[in-house]
Order: structure tokens, then C-alpha cells, then sequence
């Protein structure tokens, strides 16, 4: 394929007609929809946090190439329905940042971080407000499904804070688990059906992200840390057992709980 263009987005983004090409694209791509390359777009977008968190800049670059793949793949879609095209995205992007950015590109003098951020919020609440003339508006609105959990969970709650349905401190969160924690172990107790303790699970987790908003602490990057973490100490436990010729599941927990601490003090010392 012989290509006119000199930009690599435009190369990339003739690449994709060339793949949906109805005539000699490729099949795959071809049979693809929004819907089927959404899942997609979302795990491309945790494999760039993925490289982040590891610090690998070659990653990143690749991972960022992947993610890219999809918003062009999406515009291409779009592009055949006559809804939009790529450039379109970039100067509907190109366009909010601007106007949410106007101690930068207008006459608006805040410098400082707090100044700018209810500045962001005031702004994001008028786009809204214009959105919300197509329909009834609530407060939640525009905080997707697809979103992970746990995210999403803090994303409403931010959303619900602004109209002031939020606790005024960290301590009454902490409250808040404690009881859920209560009403969890009660259910556990009682027997009650799967359903019933599922409620509970994620009464208790919302709770959980909702202390984590309160402490300005990313509950996703929270739990990414912990995951990374738990991998470390638990292949540490598959090391020291390897060493003695033996493998997990022919160990007790007693052994394995030992060699946690372990590897936990051995962390701890390093650090």
C-alpha cells in the first residue's frame, strides 16, 4: 500500500479505511462494531496504565499506539454511518480543552491549582446544563456504564457531593464501614442467600471508595498497588518453596502465612 500522506495519523487513519474496505479489507475488521470493540477500547486503556505503573516507556509508546488504533477505529465506523469522522473527534477534544482551559486561551486570570479546578467543575456543570436541554437532567447524569465498578462508585459519589448529598468527614465514612461490616457479617451469619450477601459485598466496597474519595486516594490506582503487591509477596512464596523442591499446593497455610511475613519484612527492609 502506497501511501500520499507524510503525517503517521494519516497513514494510520488510511490504514483503517483500508482494513474496513468493503472491497479487499479484511474480514475481521469488517465484521466489527461499536458494540464488539468497545471491550477492546477499555483494555487498551488499562494496558496504558498498566505500562505507566511499570514505568516502561517503550511500552507506553506501543500501548499508546494501540489505544490511538481504537479512536481511529471508532471514527472510522462512525465515518461510514455519516455520523462523524476522526477529525470531527479531534476538534470536539480540541475545542473543550480550550474552552475548559480559559486562564490559558481566554482573558480568565486563575493560576493557582484549587482556583482552576472549581473553574474545570463550573464549566463541565454548563456542558451539562446544554446537554441536559435534550432531557431530563439529574445530577448523576453522564457517568457511564461501562465504566469500572469501582471507578464508576466514585464517580457517582463526586457527582452526588456537588448537590451536597456527601458526609462532611473521613471519620463518618469510616463509620459508614464499619457498619456495613455489621450488616455483612450478620447476613454471613444468618445464613442468608447468595444475592442477599452480594448486597452487602457492595454496599461495603461502595463504602470503601467513597472513604478513598474522601482521603484524595484513587481507589483503581489503590488496588492496582495492592494487586502488584500481592503478586510480589506471592510469587516470594513461590520462590522459597521452589528452593526446597516444593510448590504451593504442597504446602500448609501456616508455611505459606510465614513466608508472606517474610517476603513482607524483606519489602519493608529494602524500602
Amino acid at each position: 500500500m502506497t501511501s500520499r500522506t507524510t503525517r503517521p495519523i494519516d497513514r494510520l487513519i488510511e490504514i483503517m479505511a483500508r482494513l474496513r474496505a468493503p472491497e479487499g479489507g479484511c474480514p475481521w475488521d469488517l465484521e466489527q462494531t461499536f458494540a464488539t470493540i468497545a471491550p477492546y477500547t477499555v483494555e487498551e486503556a488499562y494496558e496504558v496504565a498498566d505500562a505507566i505503573q511499570r514505568g516502561d516507556m517503550t511500552d507506553l509508546r506501543d500501548e499508546l499506539g494501540d489505544l490511538l488504533l481504537q479512536v481511529v477505529f471508532h471514527a472510522r465506523m462512525a465515518e461510514e454511518l455519516d455520523a462523524f469522522a476522526f477529525d470531527d473527534v479531534a476538534k470536539a477534544i480540541a475545542d473543550k480543552m480550550t474552552r475548559r482551559h480559559p486562564h490559558v486561551f481566554g482573558d480568565a486570570a486563575e493560576r493557582d491549582v484549587d482556583t482552576q479546578t472549581v473553574s474545570w467543575e463550573a464549566t463541565k456543570a454548563a456542558e451539562r446544563a446544554e446537554k441536559a436541554k435534550r432531557g431530563p437532567a439529574s445530577a448523576l447524569d453522564g457517568v457511564a456504564l461501562a465504566l469500572p465498578a469501582l471507578m464508576r462508585a466514585e464517580k457517582l459519589q463526586k457527582r452526588a457531593a456537588r448537590v451536597g448529598f456527601d458526609w462532611p468527614e473521613a471519620r463518618q465514612v469510616l463509620d459508614k464501614i464499619e457498619e456495613e461490616i455489621g450488616e455483612l457479617r450478620a447476613e454471613i451469619e444468618a445464613g442468608a442467600p447468595k444475592d442477599a450477601v452480594e448486597d452487602e459485598v457492595g454496599d461495603l466496597l461502595f463504602a470503601l471508595a467513597n472513604l478513598a474519595r474522601h482521603l484524595k486516594v484513587d481507589p483503581e490506582a489503590a488496588l492496582r498497588r495492592c494487586n502488584a503487591k500481592f503478586e510480589r509477596r506471592f510469587h516470594a512464596i513461590e520462590k522459597a518453596l521452589a528452593a526446597e523442591g516444593r510448590r504451593p499446593e504442597n504446602a500448609s497455610l501456616e508455611e505459606m502465612e510465614a513466608l508472606w511475613q517474610q517476603a513482607k519484612r524483606a519489602e519493608r527492609k529494602n524500602s
